[in-house]
């Protein structure tokens, strides 16, 4: 782990070639997030409110102004008018704008020039202070580490890091794309994932 080149990778055009589609990007993002919502804000209206529905005071005769139940909600304690009830945020994007969605944030990142493959990812040791020199020589920080089958040891020395996840190719999201500054690929992991991008 040296930051030295290698060897080569071809680059699929269909993901790395075009122009990234921003909206698609926004519309994955928040459909992720979306998707997070427990949606079981709840409030009480006049008729949950515990307390008598009779007339504060007569109608005619008291200089005050016309009310009736102590619950209703102009009234400190009194039910909530149109508040939230529980209710269900999630939606399902289709496949298709998913995947474009996807192929966008690679290629912005690409772009960037913040997308990185190594060969192999492997720690002698299961150091933290291992895995914050192998990242500065890299010159890479706050990284998402892309990776399928990957060590023990390399989990455990990078999950005390502030800004460091390590995700599978088969979980790769838009949002961990976006969330992270920089991205880095083992080179078969990538290869698999231009593979399932592409057919």
């Amino acid at each position: 782990m040296n930051n030295k080149k290698v060897g080569d990778l071809a680059l699929e055009q269909q993901i790395f070639g075009t122009a990234p589609n921003k909206a698609l990007i926004y519309e994955s993002v928040k459909n992720q997030l979306i998707n997070r919502r427990q949606g079981t804000s709840s409030s009480r209206n006049t008729d949950l409110v515990h307390g008598s529905t009779a007339k504060i005071y007569r109608q005619k005769g008291t200089g005050q102004a016309r009310h009736g139940s102590r619950k209703a909600n102009i009234f400190v304690g009194g039910g909530v008018a149109f508040g939230p009830k529980p209710r269900d945020y999630t939606y399902t994007m289709p496949k298709k704008a998913k995947r474009g969605a996807l192929r966008a944030a690679l290629a912005l990142k690409q772009g960037e020039k913040k997308l990185h493959v190594i060969d192999v990812l492997e720690f002698s040791e299961m150091k933290t202070k291992q895995a914050v020199a192998f990242f500065k020589k890299l010159e890479i920080k706050k990284v998402l580490i892309v990776a399928d089958n990957v060590d023990e040891k390399v989990k455990k020395s990078v999950r005390n890091i502030e800004g460091v996840k390590v995700v599978s190719g088969q979980s790769l999201n838009v949002l961990d794309l976006c969330k992270h500054e920089d991205i880095l690929f083992t080179k078969e992991t990538l290869e698999k994932i231009q593979e399932r991008l592409v057919s």
